[in-house]
Protein backbone atom coordinates (compact mmCIF):
# COMPACT_ATOMS: atom_id res chain seq x y z
CA UNK A 1 0.00 0.00 0.00
CA UNK A 2 1.40 3.39 -1.04
CA UNK A 3 1.42 5.96 1.77
CA UNK A 4 0.46 8.85 -0.48
CA UNK A 5 -1.78 11.89 -0.06
CA UNK A 6 -5.57 11.72 -0.44
CA UNK A 7 -6.95 12.21 -3.94
CA UNK A 8 -6.78 15.85 -4.99
CA UNK A 9 -4.18 16.83 -2.39
CA UNK A 10 -0.40 17.01 -2.72
CA UNK A 11 2.80 17.79 -0.89
CA UNK A 12 4.73 20.95 -1.73
CA UNK A 13 8.49 20.56 -1.47
CA UNK A 14 11.02 23.33 -0.71
CA UNK A 15 11.82 24.54 -4.24
CA UNK A 16 8.17 25.02 -5.14
CA UNK A 17 7.35 26.40 -1.70
CA UNK A 18 9.99 29.10 -2.25
CA UNK A 19 8.47 29.93 -5.65
CA UNK A 20 5.00 30.19 -4.10
CA UNK A 21 6.40 32.34 -1.33
CA UNK A 22 7.92 34.76 -3.88
CA UNK A 23 4.61 35.08 -5.74
CA UNK A 24 2.46 35.48 -2.64
CA UNK A 25 4.93 37.94 -1.14
CA UNK A 26 4.70 40.16 -4.21
CA UNK A 27 0.91 40.01 -4.19
CA UNK A 28 0.68 40.84 -0.47
CA UNK A 29 3.01 43.82 -0.94
CA UNK A 30 0.71 45.22 -3.63
CA UNK A 31 -2.36 44.68 -1.46
CA UNK A 32 -0.68 46.30 1.55
CA UNK A 33 0.45 49.32 -0.47
CA UNK A 34 -3.24 50.00 -1.22
CA UNK A 35 -4.18 49.95 2.45
CA UNK A 36 -5.51 46.41 2.80
CA UNK A 37 -4.94 44.78 6.18
CA UNK A 38 -4.47 41.04 6.82
CA UNK A 39 -7.17 38.89 8.39
CA UNK A 40 -7.57 35.18 9.05
CA UNK A 41 -10.74 33.14 9.41
CA UNK A 42 -11.16 29.61 10.78
CA UNK A 43 -10.52 26.61 8.56
CA UNK A 44 -13.89 25.25 9.76
CA UNK A 45 -17.11 27.22 9.42
CA UNK A 46 -20.67 26.62 10.50
CA UNK A 47 -22.56 25.34 7.47
CA UNK A 48 -25.67 27.16 8.66
CA UNK A 49 -23.81 30.50 8.75
CA UNK A 50 -22.41 30.00 5.25
CA UNK A 51 -25.81 29.04 3.87
CA UNK A 52 -27.32 32.22 5.31
CA UNK A 53 -24.62 34.24 3.58
CA UNK A 54 -25.00 32.77 0.10
CA UNK A 55 -25.48 29.70 -2.05
CA UNK A 56 -22.98 26.91 -1.47
CA UNK A 57 -22.83 23.48 -3.04
CA UNK A 58 -20.45 20.60 -3.43
CA UNK A 59 -18.86 20.78 0.02
CA UNK A 60 -16.61 17.71 0.23
CA UNK A 61 -15.79 17.67 3.96
CA UNK A 62 -18.46 18.11 6.61
CA UNK A 63 -18.48 16.95 10.21
CA UNK A 64 -20.55 17.23 13.35
CA UNK A 65 -19.32 19.23 16.32
CA UNK A 66 -19.78 17.87 19.86
CA UNK A 67 -23.02 19.88 20.17
CA UNK A 68 -24.43 18.35 16.99
CA UNK A 69 -23.97 21.43 14.78
CA UNK A 70 -22.78 20.82 11.23
CA UNK A 71 -19.34 22.20 10.32
CA UNK A 72 -17.62 22.37 6.96
CA UNK A 73 -14.20 23.20 5.56
CA UNK A 74 -14.39 26.62 3.91
CA UNK A 75 -14.93 26.49 0.12
CA UNK A 76 -13.79 30.11 -0.34
CA UNK A 77 -12.83 33.14 1.76
CA UNK A 78 -15.47 35.69 0.71
CA UNK A 79 -18.32 34.14 2.69
CA UNK A 80 -16.28 33.69 5.90
CA UNK A 81 -14.98 37.26 5.72
CA UNK A 82 -18.50 38.57 5.10
CA UNK A 83 -19.63 36.61 8.14
CA UNK A 84 -16.74 38.05 10.16
CA UNK A 85 -17.49 41.65 9.14
CA UNK A 86 -21.21 41.24 9.85
CA UNK A 87 -20.55 39.91 13.36
CA UNK A 88 -17.31 41.57 14.43
CA UNK A 89 -17.07 44.98 12.72
CA UNK A 90 -19.36 47.81 13.80
CA UNK A 91 -21.11 49.75 11.07
CA UNK A 92 -19.44 53.01 12.14
CA UNK A 93 -16.03 51.38 11.46
CA UNK A 94 -16.81 50.84 7.79
CA UNK A 95 -15.38 50.85 5.20
CA UNK A 96 -12.79 48.19 5.89
CA UNK A 97 -10.13 46.94 3.49
CA UNK A 98 -9.08 43.38 4.19
CA UNK A 99 -6.66 40.97 2.52
CA UNK A 100 -6.02 37.28 2.97
CA UNK A 101 -3.86 34.35 1.90
CA UNK A 102 -5.30 30.99 2.81
CA UNK A 103 -6.10 27.50 1.52
CA UNK A 104 -9.64 26.49 0.57
CA UNK A 105 -11.12 23.11 -0.32
CA UNK A 106 -13.56 22.34 -3.12
CA UNK A 107 -15.32 19.23 -4.35
CA UNK A 108 -13.04 17.32 -6.71
CA UNK A 109 -15.70 16.63 -9.34
CA UNK A 110 -16.50 20.32 -9.71
CA UNK A 111 -12.86 21.11 -10.52
CA UNK A 112 -12.47 18.48 -13.27
CA UNK A 113 -9.01 17.21 -12.40
CA UNK A 114 -7.82 20.31 -10.55
CA UNK A 115 -6.54 20.11 -6.95
CA UNK A 116 -9.17 19.94 -4.23
CA UNK A 117 -7.06 22.23 -2.04
CA UNK A 118 -5.68 25.45 -3.44
CA UNK A 119 -4.59 28.80 -2.10
CA UNK A 120 -6.51 32.04 -2.59
CA UNK A 121 -4.88 35.46 -2.43
CA UNK A 122 -7.58 38.08 -2.23
CA UNK A 123 -9.08 41.30 -0.97
CA UNK A 124 -12.49 42.44 0.24
CA UNK A 125 -13.62 46.07 0.43
CA UNK A 126 -16.73 46.29 2.61
CA UNK A 127 -18.66 49.52 3.08
CA UNK A 128 -18.35 52.87 1.37
CA UNK A 129 -19.52 53.94 -2.05
CA UNK A 130 -20.33 50.98 -4.26
CA UNK A 131 -19.20 52.40 -7.61
CA UNK A 132 -15.96 53.69 -6.12
CA UNK A 133 -15.38 50.29 -4.48
CA UNK A 134 -15.82 48.49 -7.81
CA UNK A 135 -13.34 50.82 -9.45
CA UNK A 136 -10.83 50.47 -6.63
CA UNK A 137 -10.95 46.69 -6.58
CA UNK A 138 -10.72 46.26 -10.36
CA UNK A 139 -7.84 48.75 -10.43
CA UNK A 140 -6.09 46.80 -7.67
CA UNK A 141 -6.38 43.59 -9.68
CA UNK A 142 -4.87 45.35 -12.70
CA UNK A 143 -1.98 46.70 -10.61
CA UNK A 144 -1.33 43.26 -9.15
CA UNK A 145 -1.21 41.51 -12.53
CA UNK A 146 1.05 44.27 -13.81
CA UNK A 147 3.51 44.03 -10.92
CA UNK A 148 3.62 40.24 -11.29
CA UNK A 149 4.41 40.72 -14.97
CA UNK A 150 1.66 38.30 -15.99
CA UNK A 151 1.90 37.93 -19.78
CA UNK A 152 -0.89 39.47 -21.86
CA UNK A 153 -3.23 39.81 -18.89
CA UNK A 154 -6.77 40.94 -19.52
CA UNK A 155 -9.73 41.78 -17.28
CA UNK A 156 -13.23 40.89 -18.50
CA UNK A 157 -16.22 42.63 -16.90
CA UNK A 158 -19.94 41.97 -16.85
CA UNK A 159 -22.92 42.65 -14.60
CA UNK A 160 -25.85 40.59 -13.37
CA UNK A 161 -28.06 43.69 -13.02
CA UNK A 162 -29.25 44.12 -16.65
CA UNK A 163 -30.44 40.56 -17.18
CA UNK A 164 -32.11 40.35 -13.78
CA UNK A 165 -33.91 43.65 -14.44
CA UNK A 166 -34.99 42.42 -17.87
CA UNK A 167 -36.41 39.18 -16.51
CA UNK A 168 -38.12 40.99 -13.64
CA UNK A 169 -39.87 43.18 -16.20
CA UNK A 170 -40.55 40.69 -19.00
CA UNK A 171 -40.48 37.06 -17.82
CA UNK A 172 -43.89 35.45 -18.41
CA UNK A 173 -43.72 33.57 -15.10
CA UNK A 174 -41.41 32.69 -12.22
CA UNK A 175 -40.50 29.31 -13.70
CA UNK A 176 -39.31 30.88 -16.93
CA UNK A 177 -37.19 33.35 -14.98
CA UNK A 178 -35.62 30.57 -12.93
CA UNK A 179 -34.88 28.41 -15.97
CA UNK A 180 -33.41 31.32 -17.94
CA UNK A 181 -31.08 32.28 -15.09
CA UNK A 182 -30.02 28.64 -14.64
CA UNK A 183 -29.15 28.30 -18.34
CA UNK A 184 -27.11 31.52 -18.30
CA UNK A 185 -25.39 30.34 -15.13
CA UNK A 186 -24.49 27.09 -16.94
CA UNK A 187 -23.36 29.01 -20.08
CA UNK A 188 -25.84 26.99 -22.18
CA UNK A 189 -26.86 29.72 -24.60
CA UNK A 190 -28.23 27.24 -27.14
CA UNK A 191 -30.83 25.93 -24.69
CA UNK A 192 -31.54 29.51 -23.63
CA UNK A 193 -32.40 30.31 -27.25
CA UNK A 194 -34.78 27.35 -27.30
CA UNK A 195 -36.47 28.36 -24.05
CA UNK A 196 -36.96 31.93 -25.27
CA UNK A 197 -38.19 30.82 -28.70
CA UNK A 198 -40.80 28.58 -27.10
CA UNK A 199 -42.02 31.33 -24.76
CA UNK A 200 -42.17 33.86 -27.60
CA UNK A 201 -44.15 31.46 -29.81
CA UNK A 202 -46.66 31.03 -26.99
CA UNK A 203 -47.09 34.80 -26.73
CA UNK A 204 -45.31 35.08 -23.38
CA UNK A 205 -42.47 37.29 -24.62
CA UNK A 206 -42.35 40.22 -27.01
CA UNK A 207 -39.84 40.03 -29.88
CA UNK A 208 -37.82 42.80 -28.23
CA UNK A 209 -37.68 40.98 -24.90
CA UNK A 210 -36.70 37.74 -26.65
CA UNK A 211 -33.86 39.49 -28.50
CA UNK A 212 -32.60 41.05 -25.28
CA UNK A 213 -32.65 37.84 -23.21
CA UNK A 214 -30.71 35.93 -25.87
CA UNK A 215 -28.47 38.87 -26.72
CA UNK A 216 -27.22 40.04 -23.31
CA UNK A 217 -25.11 36.94 -22.48
CA UNK A 218 -23.47 37.24 -25.91
CA UNK A 219 -22.50 40.91 -25.63
CA UNK A 220 -18.75 41.35 -26.05
CA UNK A 221 -16.63 44.44 -26.70
CA UNK A 222 -15.38 47.74 -25.40
CA UNK A 223 -17.18 50.74 -23.88
CA UNK A 224 -19.67 50.74 -26.77
CA UNK A 225 -21.25 47.59 -25.30
CA UNK A 226 -22.94 49.70 -22.62
CA UNK A 227 -24.81 51.63 -25.34
CA UNK A 228 -25.83 48.42 -27.11
CA UNK A 229 -27.04 46.99 -23.82
CA UNK A 230 -29.01 50.13 -23.05
CA UNK A 231 -30.71 49.99 -26.44
CA UNK A 232 -31.71 46.33 -25.97
CA UNK A 233 -33.20 47.05 -22.56
CA UNK A 234 -35.00 50.20 -23.71
CA UNK A 235 -36.56 48.36 -26.65
CA UNK A 236 -37.71 45.63 -24.23
CA UNK A 237 -39.38 48.22 -21.98
CA UNK A 238 -37.04 48.09 -18.97
CA UNK A 239 -37.03 51.32 -16.98
CA UNK A 240 -33.79 53.25 -17.20
CA UNK A 241 -33.21 53.34 -13.45
CA UNK A 242 -33.25 49.54 -13.25
CA UNK A 243 -30.96 48.76 -16.19
CA UNK A 244 -27.58 49.11 -14.48
CA UNK A 245 -26.04 50.74 -17.55
CA UNK A 246 -25.36 54.03 -15.77
CA UNK A 247 -23.09 52.15 -13.35
CA UNK A 248 -21.30 50.50 -16.27
CA UNK A 249 -20.70 53.86 -17.91
CA UNK A 250 -19.27 55.28 -14.67
CA UNK A 251 -16.95 52.31 -14.40
CA UNK A 252 -15.80 52.79 -18.01
CA UNK A 253 -14.96 56.43 -17.24
CA UNK A 254 -12.94 55.41 -14.20
CA UNK A 255 -11.08 52.64 -16.07
CA UNK A 256 -10.71 54.43 -19.39
CA UNK A 257 -6.97 53.73 -19.61
CA UNK A 258 -7.53 49.98 -19.21
CA UNK A 259 -10.22 49.92 -21.91
CA UNK A 260 -8.27 52.08 -24.36
CA UNK A 261 -5.10 50.05 -23.73
CA UNK A 262 -6.83 46.74 -24.50
CA UNK A 263 -6.47 45.52 -20.92
CA UNK A 264 -10.21 45.56 -20.12
CA UNK A 265 -13.37 44.71 -22.01
CA UNK A 266 -16.97 43.72 -21.45
CA UNK A 267 -18.14 40.16 -21.93
CA UNK A 268 -21.54 39.30 -20.48
CA UNK A 269 -20.96 35.58 -20.92
CA UNK A 270 -19.29 35.69 -17.48
CA UNK A 271 -22.50 36.58 -15.63
CA UNK A 272 -23.54 33.84 -13.21
CA UNK A 273 -24.26 33.20 -9.52
CA UNK A 274 -27.30 35.47 -9.57
CA UNK A 275 -28.05 34.87 -5.89
CA UNK A 276 -24.49 35.78 -4.92
CA UNK A 277 -23.36 38.71 -7.04
CA UNK A 278 -25.45 41.86 -7.17
CA UNK A 279 -23.67 44.04 -9.74
CA UNK A 280 -20.31 44.01 -11.47
CA UNK A 281 -18.58 40.66 -12.02
CA UNK A 282 -15.06 40.44 -13.36
CA UNK A 283 -12.42 37.84 -14.16
CA UNK A 284 -8.71 38.08 -14.87
CA UNK A 285 -7.20 36.05 -17.72
CA UNK A 286 -3.87 35.49 -19.38
CA UNK A 287 -3.23 33.92 -22.76
CA UNK A 288 -2.17 30.31 -22.67
CA UNK A 289 -4.07 29.19 -19.56
CA UNK A 290 -7.41 27.39 -19.67
CA UNK A 291 -8.94 29.01 -16.57
CA UNK A 292 -9.23 32.43 -15.00
CA UNK A 293 -6.43 33.70 -12.77
CA UNK A 294 -8.78 35.80 -10.70
CA UNK A 295 -12.49 36.13 -10.10
CA UNK A 296 -14.51 38.70 -8.20
CA UNK A 297 -17.38 41.14 -8.12
CA UNK A 298 -19.96 43.07 -6.14
CA UNK A 299 -21.84 40.99 -3.57
CA UNK A 300 -24.03 43.30 -1.44
CA UNK A 301 -26.64 40.54 -1.11
CA UNK A 302 -24.27 38.42 0.97
CA UNK A 303 -24.01 41.16 3.61
CA UNK A 304 -27.77 41.73 3.44
CA UNK A 305 -28.37 38.03 4.09
CA UNK A 306 -26.24 38.40 7.22
CA UNK A 307 -28.21 41.39 8.50
CA UNK A 308 -26.17 44.24 7.00
CA UNK A 309 -28.67 45.76 4.59
CA UNK A 310 -27.39 48.58 2.40
CA UNK A 311 -23.72 47.67 2.79
CA UNK A 312 -21.69 47.61 -0.40
CA UNK A 313 -19.10 44.86 -0.73
CA UNK A 314 -16.67 44.05 -3.52
CA UNK A 315 -13.58 41.87 -3.80
CA UNK A 316 -11.63 39.31 -5.77
CA UNK A 317 -9.43 36.27 -5.26
CA UNK A 318 -6.35 35.16 -7.19
CA UNK A 319 -5.39 31.51 -7.48
CA UNK A 320 -1.79 30.98 -6.39
CA UNK A 321 -1.61 27.71 -8.33
CA UNK A 322 -2.73 29.36 -11.57
CA UNK A 323 -0.28 32.20 -11.05
CA UNK A 324 2.44 29.55 -10.76
CA UNK A 325 1.26 28.04 -14.01
CA UNK A 326 1.24 31.25 -16.01
CA UNK A 327 4.49 32.55 -14.51
CA UNK A 328 6.24 29.25 -15.21
CA UNK A 329 7.49 28.71 -11.65
CA UNK A 330 8.88 25.13 -11.46
CA UNK A 331 8.79 23.05 -8.34
CA UNK A 332 10.08 19.76 -7.03
CA UNK A 333 6.51 18.49 -6.51
CA UNK A 334 5.40 19.14 -10.06
CA UNK A 335 6.97 21.08 -12.93
CA UNK A 336 4.88 24.01 -14.11
CA UNK A 337 5.35 25.28 -17.65
CA UNK A 338 4.33 28.73 -18.86
CA UNK A 339 1.46 29.14 -21.27
CA UNK A 340 1.87 29.75 -25.00
CA UNK A 341 0.78 33.06 -26.48
CA UNK A 342 -2.28 32.78 -28.72
CA UNK A 343 -0.49 34.65 -31.46
CA UNK A 344 2.21 31.94 -31.47
CA UNK A 345 -0.06 28.98 -32.25
CA UNK A 346 -3.04 28.13 -34.45
CA UNK A 347 -6.64 28.05 -33.31
CA UNK A 348 -7.15 24.53 -31.98
CA UNK A 349 -10.55 22.91 -32.68
CA UNK A 350 -11.74 19.54 -31.34
CA UNK A 351 -13.47 17.78 -34.25
CA UNK A 352 -15.58 14.64 -33.62
CA UNK A 353 -14.80 11.54 -35.62
CA UNK A 354 -17.54 9.10 -36.58
CA UNK A 355 -21.06 10.07 -37.60
CA UNK A 356 -20.62 13.78 -36.79
CA UNK A 357 -17.41 14.31 -38.78
CA UNK A 358 -19.07 14.85 -42.18
CA UNK A 359 -21.41 17.51 -40.79
CA UNK A 360 -18.56 19.19 -38.89
CA UNK A 361 -16.49 19.42 -42.08
CA UNK A 362 -19.45 20.89 -43.94
CA UNK A 363 -20.23 23.66 -41.45
CA UNK A 364 -16.60 24.54 -40.77
CA UNK A 365 -15.94 24.79 -44.49
CA UNK A 366 -19.06 26.90 -45.00
CA UNK A 367 -17.82 29.19 -42.22
CA UNK A 368 -14.65 29.85 -44.21
CA UNK A 369 -12.14 27.51 -42.59
CA UNK A 370 -9.81 25.27 -44.63
CA UNK A 371 -10.98 21.67 -44.24
CA UNK A 372 -9.39 19.68 -47.08
CA UNK A 373 -7.02 17.87 -44.73
CA UNK A 374 -9.97 16.68 -42.63
CA UNK A 375 -11.63 14.85 -45.49
CA UNK A 376 -9.08 12.03 -45.45
CA UNK A 377 -6.80 12.40 -42.41
CA UNK A 378 -5.68 8.76 -42.46
CA UNK A 379 -4.20 7.88 -39.07
CA UNK A 380 -3.32 11.46 -38.18
CA UNK A 381 -4.66 12.61 -34.84
CA UNK A 382 -4.11 16.29 -35.59
CA UNK A 383 -4.44 18.12 -38.90
CA UNK A 384 -2.84 21.53 -39.44
CA UNK A 385 -4.55 23.78 -42.01
CA UNK A 386 -2.99 27.24 -42.09
CA UNK A 387 -3.86 29.04 -38.87
CA UNK A 388 -6.15 26.23 -37.69
CA UNK A 389 -5.23 22.93 -36.05
CA UNK A 390 -7.92 20.25 -35.90
CA UNK A 391 -7.70 17.68 -33.11
CA UNK A 392 -9.67 14.57 -34.08
CA UNK A 393 -11.34 13.01 -31.04
CA UNK A 394 -14.30 10.89 -30.02
CA UNK A 395 -17.38 13.10 -29.66
CA UNK A 396 -17.71 12.08 -26.01
CA UNK A 397 -14.15 13.31 -25.35
CA UNK A 398 -14.44 16.69 -27.09
CA UNK A 399 -15.75 18.53 -23.97
CA UNK A 400 -12.80 17.23 -21.91
CA UNK A 401 -10.26 18.41 -24.50
CA UNK A 402 -11.80 21.89 -24.48
CA UNK A 403 -12.56 22.06 -20.77
CA UNK A 404 -9.00 21.15 -19.81
CA UNK A 405 -7.42 23.53 -22.32
CA UNK A 406 -6.17 20.98 -24.86
CA UNK A 407 -8.36 22.69 -27.48
CA UNK A 408 -9.87 26.16 -27.67
CA UNK A 409 -13.26 25.15 -29.01
CA UNK A 410 -14.99 22.15 -30.49
CA UNK A 411 -18.01 20.38 -31.93
CA UNK A 412 -19.98 17.50 -30.42
CA UNK A 413 -23.55 16.47 -29.66
CA UNK A 414 -25.56 18.00 -26.86
CA UNK A 415 -25.56 14.61 -25.14
CA UNK A 416 -21.76 14.64 -24.84
CA UNK A 417 -21.84 18.11 -23.30
CA UNK A 418 -24.49 17.17 -20.76
CA UNK A 419 -22.75 13.93 -19.83
CA UNK A 420 -19.29 15.53 -19.50
CA UNK A 421 -20.59 18.44 -17.38
CA UNK A 422 -17.49 20.53 -18.15
CA UNK A 423 -17.15 24.29 -17.70
CA UNK A 424 -17.65 25.33 -21.35
CA UNK A 425 -19.79 27.84 -23.22
CA UNK A 426 -22.40 26.26 -25.50
CA UNK A 427 -22.62 28.80 -28.31
CA UNK A 428 -24.32 27.53 -31.49
CA UNK A 429 -26.79 24.78 -32.39
CA UNK A 430 -25.31 23.53 -35.67
CA UNK A 431 -28.49 21.74 -36.71
CA UNK A 432 -27.01 18.42 -37.88
CA UNK A 433 -26.59 15.02 -36.21
CA UNK A 434 -30.16 15.02 -34.96
CA UNK A 435 -31.12 12.20 -32.59
CA UNK A 436 -33.09 11.67 -29.41
CA UNK A 437 -32.69 10.03 -26.05
CA UNK A 438 -35.42 7.59 -25.12
CA UNK A 439 -36.44 5.22 -22.37
CA UNK A 440 -37.20 1.77 -23.82
CA UNK A 441 -38.10 -1.73 -22.68
CA UNK A 442 -38.79 -5.12 -24.33
CA UNK A 443 -42.24 -5.39 -25.87
CA UNK A 444 -42.67 -8.75 -24.18
CA UNK A 445 -42.02 -7.20 -20.76
CA UNK A 446 -44.29 -4.14 -20.95
CA UNK A 447 -45.60 -3.37 -17.47
CA UNK A 448 -42.89 -5.36 -15.68
CA UNK A 449 -40.86 -2.24 -14.79
CA UNK A 450 -43.88 -0.67 -13.04
CA UNK A 451 -44.52 -3.85 -11.07
CA UNK A 452 -40.88 -4.10 -10.06
CA UNK A 453 -40.86 -0.45 -9.05
CA UNK A 454 -43.96 -0.98 -6.91
CA UNK A 455 -42.27 -3.58 -4.69
CA UNK A 456 -38.61 -2.65 -5.08
CA UNK A 457 -38.99 1.14 -4.89
CA UNK A 458 -36.53 1.69 -7.72
CA UNK A 459 -36.21 1.08 -11.44
CA UNK A 460 -33.09 -0.58 -12.87
CA UNK A 461 -31.78 1.01 -16.05
CA UNK A 462 -28.89 0.16 -18.37
CA UNK A 463 -27.21 3.09 -20.11
CA UNK A 464 -23.97 4.56 -21.41
CA UNK A 465 -25.11 7.95 -20.10
CA UNK A 466 -25.43 7.85 -16.29
CA UNK A 467 -25.60 11.64 -15.79
CA UNK A 468 -28.38 12.11 -18.35
CA UNK A 469 -30.24 9.10 -16.97
CA UNK A 470 -30.00 10.31 -13.38
CA UNK A 471 -31.22 13.78 -14.35
CA UNK A 472 -34.20 12.32 -16.21
CA UNK A 473 -35.34 10.12 -13.32
CA UNK A 474 -34.80 12.99 -10.87
CA UNK A 475 -37.09 15.11 -13.06
CA UNK A 476 -39.92 12.55 -12.90
CA UNK A 477 -39.40 11.81 -9.22
CA UNK A 478 -38.41 8.16 -9.47
CA UNK A 479 -35.50 6.44 -7.77
CA UNK A 480 -33.20 4.69 -10.23
CA UNK A 481 -30.41 2.11 -10.04
CA UNK A 482 -28.11 2.73 -12.99
CA UNK A 483 -26.09 -0.05 -14.59
CA UNK A 484 -23.44 1.61 -16.75
CA UNK A 485 -22.56 -0.32 -19.90
CA UNK A 486 -20.32 0.61 -22.83
CA UNK A 487 -22.10 -1.16 -25.65
CA UNK A 488 -25.10 -3.33 -26.55
CA UNK A 489 -27.27 -1.47 -24.04
CA UNK A 490 -30.35 -3.26 -25.38
CA UNK A 491 -29.17 -6.51 -23.81
CA UNK A 492 -29.75 -5.18 -20.26
CA UNK A 493 -33.52 -5.72 -20.14
CA UNK A 494 -33.47 -8.54 -22.72
CA UNK A 495 -31.46 -10.80 -20.41
CA UNK A 496 -33.30 -9.57 -17.31
CA UNK A 497 -30.39 -7.61 -15.82
CA UNK A 498 -32.34 -4.33 -15.89
CA UNK A 499 -35.91 -3.19 -16.39
CA UNK A 500 -35.27 -0.59 -19.07
CA UNK A 501 -32.61 1.28 -21.04
CA UNK A 502 -31.90 4.94 -21.63
CA UNK A 503 -30.13 5.29 -24.94
CA UNK A 504 -29.69 7.44 -27.99
CA UNK A 505 -31.50 6.68 -31.25
CA UNK A 506 -31.62 8.34 -34.64
CA UNK A 507 -33.87 6.03 -36.70
CA UNK A 508 -35.11 3.52 -34.11
CA UNK A 509 -33.90 0.61 -36.22
CA UNK A 510 -31.87 -1.07 -33.45
CA UNK A 511 -34.81 -0.82 -31.07
CA UNK A 512 -37.20 -2.38 -33.57
CA UNK A 513 -34.82 -5.18 -34.51
CA UNK A 514 -34.50 -6.12 -30.84
CA UNK A 515 -38.27 -5.73 -30.22
CA UNK A 516 -37.88 -2.80 -27.80
CA UNK A 517 -40.57 -0.16 -27.51
CA UNK A 518 -40.15 3.47 -26.47
CA UNK A 519 -41.62 4.31 -23.07
CA UNK A 520 -40.71 8.00 -22.86
CA UNK A 521 -38.68 10.73 -24.53
CA UNK A 522 -35.74 12.10 -22.53
CA UNK A 523 -34.35 14.85 -24.77
CA UNK A 524 -33.45 15.74 -28.34
CA UNK A 525 -29.87 16.26 -29.43
CA UNK A 526 -28.06 17.98 -32.29
CA UNK A 527 -24.44 18.98 -32.72
CA UNK A 528 -23.27 22.13 -30.94
CA UNK A 529 -20.29 24.44 -31.21
CA UNK A 530 -18.75 25.24 -27.84
CA UNK A 531 -15.66 26.87 -26.40
CA UNK A 532 -13.56 27.06 -23.27
CA UNK A 533 -14.33 30.14 -21.14
CA UNK A 534 -10.79 31.54 -21.12
CA UNK A 535 -10.22 30.88 -24.82
CA UNK A 536 -13.57 32.43 -25.79
CA UNK A 537 -12.94 35.57 -23.76
CA UNK A 538 -9.32 36.05 -24.80
CA UNK A 539 -9.40 35.00 -28.46
CA UNK A 540 -11.52 36.98 -30.90
CA UNK A 541 -11.07 34.24 -33.52
CA UNK A 542 -13.44 31.99 -31.55
CA UNK A 543 -16.13 34.64 -31.23
CA UNK A 544 -15.89 35.42 -34.94
CA UNK A 545 -16.11 31.72 -35.80
CA UNK A 546 -19.17 31.33 -33.57
CA UNK A 547 -20.88 34.19 -35.40
CA UNK A 548 -20.13 32.66 -38.82
CA UNK A 549 -21.29 29.23 -37.70
CA UNK A 550 -24.53 30.73 -36.41
CA UNK A 551 -25.13 32.22 -39.88
CA UNK A 552 -24.35 28.89 -41.54
CA UNK A 553 -26.61 26.93 -39.18
CA UNK A 554 -29.40 29.47 -39.54
CA UNK A 555 -29.27 29.13 -43.30
CA UNK A 556 -29.30 25.34 -43.24
CA UNK A 557 -32.06 24.86 -40.71
CA UNK A 558 -35.69 24.94 -41.91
Amino acid sequence: MIAGTPSGFRDILPQEALARERISGTVCEVFSSHGYLPVETPLLESRDALERAGRIKGLPFQLFDVDGSLLTLRPDLTLPIARMVATRVRKDRLPVRLRYEAPVVREESSLKGQPRQFTQLGVELVGGDGAAAEHEVVRLLADTLDVLDVPAWHIVLGSVTPLKALLDACAPNARFREEALALVHDSDFVSLDGLVEKAAAAGGLSPAAARAICGIPRLVGGPEVASTLDALLEEAGVEQAARGTAELNRLVAMLQDLFSGGRASFDFSIINSFDYYTGIIFKGYAEGIAASLASGGRYDAVLANLGREGTAACGFALSLERLQEILGEPGESGVVTPGVRLAERPLRIAVPKGSLLKGAIRVLGAAGLPVEGLRDPGRQLTVREGDVEYVIVRAQDAPAFVGHGGCDCGICGRDSLVEANMDVLQLVDLGFGGCRFVVAEPRAKVGLAERNYAWRGTVRVATKYPRITQAYYDSIGQQVDIVTLHGNIELGPIVGMTDRIVDITATGTTLRENDLVVVDEVMECTARFFAGPAAYRCDKRIRDLAARLAEVAGGEQP
